[in-house]
């Protein structure tokens, strides 16, 4: 569901020698998106984490809330595939200790009950609404086959709309993020630091059961609004 957004420029005038013309090469000005991109890595600037003292969780929330979605300044991050639950792309590594990704939510779809790798999630609705389903961590002993397996908790349901931004972090549980609109995608703007769950996978979760199984890795299906080679 990418949609390509091109810009020319008018020709430079022939009198300009061609020796010259790379030097008077206007840069493309940023709209209010790769404002917010520059901003939230400014934000983060050298440090470890959303939790370290250096960052205001707060200012980074202020951040992504004053933005106004507009879809011609995100759509060419926005890669869609309607087999998948959902795809991640890659907007920006920031500081190599975060990590800013589109995901696009396929119509009556979505994310099974995960955590985060002990990684922090800001996660902004860009377009449609989703609805994120809050549940207990379970407890280790679960997976344990001498004992009977329990349904999961369900903490909250909460349905998110086009610019509400959400915080979430394993302190705070799992969650499954689901786009009911059985028609239509939705798309939202996810800040993860550190970028555990891109390195190192996530653990997913049955929730008739609680037990959980590693995912290794959690891959990009474009990066820098480029589609990635599977």
């Amino acid at each position: 569901m990418a949609v390509a957004i091109t810009q020319t420029m008018a020709a430079a005038s022939t009198s300009v020698p061609l020796c010259l013309k790379a030097s008077f090469k206007e840069k493309p000005s940023l709209n209010n998106f790769d404002k917010l991109v520059q901003a939230l890595k400014d934000a983060l600037g050298p440090s470890s984490g959303l939790t370290s003292d250096d960052v205001d969780v707060e200012h980074l929330t202020r951040l992504m809330t004053e933005y106004q979605s507009d879809e011609v300044e995100w759509s060419r991050f926005a890669f869609g595939d309607a087999s998948r639950g959902y795809t991640r792309n890659l907007v920006d590594e920031g500081n190599g200790k975060s990590n800013l990704l589109v995901l696009v939510w396929s119509p009556g779809k979505g994310s099974p009950i995960h955590d985060h790798g002990n990684a922090h999630c800001l996660m902004k609705i860009l377009q449609g609404n989703l609805t994120e389903t809050r549940y207990a961590f379970p407890d280790s002993s679960t997976s344990s086959s001498s004992l009977e397996p329990k349904p999961m908790q369900v903490i909250s349901e909460k349905v998110y709309r086009e610019n509400q931004v959400a915080y979430m972090a394993d302190e705070l549980g799992v969650h499954r993020v689901w786009n009911q609109d059985p028609d239509n995608f939705a798309v939202s703007l996810h800040l993860y630091t550190p970028p555990n769950v891109a390195k190192g996978g996530c653990n997913i979760f049955n929730p008739e059961t609680g037990k959980k199984s590693h995912v290794p890795k959690c891959g990009y299906y474009s990066a820098y609004g480029k589609r990635l080679n599977e």
